[in-house]
């Protein structure tokens, strides 16, 4: 589809009618290498209910109903704040404009919605759809040209901030079996529980100050030890099969990996339709922790960015390896799929 044949915006008979409900239009933006389809397919991976009311054709934009209340319509070229960009393609998104509180100035805003929405967040159907076209700006490599009263402002978010990935399949690895998978991609994974034992909560911390805790007396915390350790011993000796368990990788300065395996019933609507998914699945979630506090934070300093850089290819590698040994599919954390050659 030759970019010089997008209509400069939807055709007015293919915009839905608002009725009561006052609309709020919102656009994704995305490169010219992004076919239609992708799109499309990000689109199913939130909206498993999205069809098409007016398919696009290399002449003419088409309409994707996402839901009841909300329709996209594109590819068409950029105007507004984004007019000059020649290589774009831009999708219109229209549904019902829905706004809560505004925003706590504590909260963390990692993908910068607090900052674009400072007098009300998006909440119901707004709140799923801007949350779907920052997730899919962020798979695309593009931006969202969000509508706030009226303002049009553009997010652009990083595509290398989220770098959790999970494996999703019908094969349950014994815990024995998942290290030595783990291990043959890096020697240092060890079980999550190693490490030193918890001394219990720092002094400032809120439950050591509260005056109304009880200090327990000696025959009462023998009595909570002791109960603690029968717990412990019962599932060490039993013969059932752990429910889930936990491998780390100590990446040191660059914070730590944990890959945590276990099952789940609720599944990501991109899995839908699989019959090995049918009832759930075991889930093998690759997790990075950064050693600082700005995983929340929409633009982290250059040491966090830099942990992640080198933290991304291994737990890509770590993620690859599952996978192979366990099939499935691999979902992102906006749970859209990923492909295997992709890691």
């Amino acid at each position: 589809m030759a970019r010089e044949q997008f209509p400069d915006g939807p055709r007015d008979e293919l915009r839905p009618p608002s009725g009561r409900q006052r609309t709020a239009r919102h656009a994704l933006v995305v490169g010219p290498e992004v076919e239609v389809e992708e799109v499309e397919s990000l689109a199913l991976s939130r909206f498993p209910g999205a069809r098409w009311l007016v398919a696009p054709d290399a002449t003419a934009s088409g309409v994707l109903r996402l839901s009841r209340h909300t329709h996209l319509a594109g590819p068409y070229a950029p105007g507004g704040p984004l007019r000059g960009e020649d290589r774009a393609r831009v999708y219109d998104v229209a549904c019902p404009r829905e706004r809560g509180d505004a925003p706590h100035p504590e909260q963390s805003d990692r993908d910068g919605l607090a900052r674009t929405f400072p007098d009300g967040l998006p909440v119901r159907e707004e709140d799923r759809v801007v949350q779907w076209l920052v997730a899919a700006a962020r798979r695309l490599h593009g931006s969202v040209v969000v509508d706030v009263d009226d303002v049009q402002r553009v997010l652009t978010p990083d595509p290398a901030a989220r770098i959790d990935l999970t494996v999703y399949s019908d094969v349950w690895l014994a815990p024995e079996a998942a290290l030595a998978v783990v291990r043959d991609v890096d020697r240092r994974a060890t079980w999550a529980p190693g490490g030193v034992p918890w001394a219990g909560p720092p002094a400032n911390s809120i439950v050591a100050t509260l005056p109304h805790v009880p200090q327990l007396d000696d025959e009462v915390r023998e009595f909570v030890h002791q109960r603690a350790e029968d717990a412990d011993i019962e599932a060490l000796t039993s013969d059932e099969a752990p429910t889930g368990y936990a491998i780390h990788l100590d990446l040191h300065d660059d914070g730590l990996i944990a890959i945590e395996i276990g099952g789940e019933e609720a599944l990501p609507t991109s899995l839908r339709g699989l019959p090995w998914a049918d009832g759930g699945a075991v889930a093998y979630r690759v997790r990075w922790y950064p050693v600082d506090d700005d995983l929340e934070e929409e633009r982290p300093p250059l040491a966090h960015r830099v942990a992640r850089g080198r933290a991304t290819p291994r737990l890509g590698a770590l993620t690859a390896a599952l996978h192979r040994a366990v099939g499935g599919e691999i979902v992102d954390e906006a749970d859209f799929l990923v492909a295997h050659e992709d890691l």
